[in-house]
């Protein structure tokens, strides 16, 4: 790497485009994260994905969004200077040492949702929420990062791919999926995660793609054109069997610790229909966030033993 203000130590992270390295800032000593994006890869240049999550970050100033410091160009390489985030939400999650409170759970909600919120009224869409995007700064706070799959929302007449968002977190219309979808499946992703939060383990972990049809439709219920009217127009929906949607009291079971206000809020976050949905501001402004306890202060919140 050729760029004298940046020093990288060493590899932490490597996708099929990019590698992420842990580096120093020369002049200041503080660490940084480096993505490197490998162009090489891409035979006409710069690939679209990586143009756009550049443009969303520079565009994209909030404190619960990752922080890009810089770009450069090393060796026909793409180089993103992000700051360094140590740990995940999917690391805290599995990491049976780690005890985590109601109130702590209730913290990294409010700061996810005011994340994606400022990212949705910036007209984006995320499309790859899943607790290893949503990454955990030294004093607590949670980012949310990888912009690679993100988009502007798109006209009307736009078609887009369904193939997004990574399967356990993905919404039913793009299950089925649907040409066109909004910032709805942003919110399925947050719900589900929120499951996973009081879990402790994956809610919806289907093998492949008909079985997490099976996965989410045998939890949640299959939609019905009564509760999603045109459902039945899918082409993947005749196969379907259909199950009932889960009681109030099987919820209650199954989250034994989630208060009514924190159920209602997962319920609305995973409605079938991504019509009735909640946005991103009614989960903000709902009874959850307003109970005891209150949020956890982030810098209180003990990740290791």
């Amino acid at each position: 790497m050729s760029n004298p203000n940046y020093s990288k130590e060493k590899k932490v992270g490597e996708g099929t485009y990019a590698v992420v390295y842990l580096g120093k800032q020369l002049a200041s000593g503080k660490s940084i994260a480096i993505k490197e994006i490998k162009t090489s890869e891409f035979k006409d240049g710069l690939d679209m994905s990586a143009i756009r999550e550049v443009k969303y970050l520079q565009e994209l100033d909030h404190p619960n969004v990752i922080n890009m410091i810089d770009i450069f160009m090393a060796y026909d390489n793409l180089n993103l200077v992000l700051e360094f985030l140590p740990t995940d939400l999917e690391v805290v999650i599995k990491d049976q040492n780690v005890l985590f409170t109601p109130a702590d759970i209730k913290a990294w909600m409010l700061m996810t949702l005011r994340g994606v919120y400022h990212v949705h009224r910036n007209f984006i869409l995320h499309r790859d929420l899943k607790p290893n995007n949503l990454l955990i700064s030294p004093d607590g706070i949670i980012k949310v990062a990888d912009f690679g799959l993100a988009r502007a929302v798109p006209g009307p007449r736009e078609i887009l791919t369904s193939n997004v968002v990574t399967r356990w977190y993905r919404a039913p219309e793009l299950l089925f999926g649907a040409k066109h979808y909004t910032y709805a499946v942003d919110v399925w992703s947050i719900g589900v995660i929120f499951a996973e939060l009081m879990l402790r383990i994956p809610y919806l972990p289907g093998q492949d793609d008909v079985n997490q049809m099976e996965v989410t439709f045998r939890a949640l219920g299959t939609p019905t054109d009564k509760v999603w009217p045109e459902v039945s127009t899918f082409p993947g929906y005749n196969k379907l069997q259909i199950y009932p949607p889960p009681s109030r009291d099987e919820l209650r079971k199954r989250f034994i610790a989630a208060t009514e206000n924190a159920l209602t809020l997962m319920e609305n976050m995973l409605m079938m229909n991504p019509h009735t949905r909640w946005t991103t501001a009614q989960c903000l402004e709902c009874d959850y966030f307003r109970e005891l306890p209150e949020p956890s202060n982030p810098a209180d919140i003990k990740l290791s033993k």
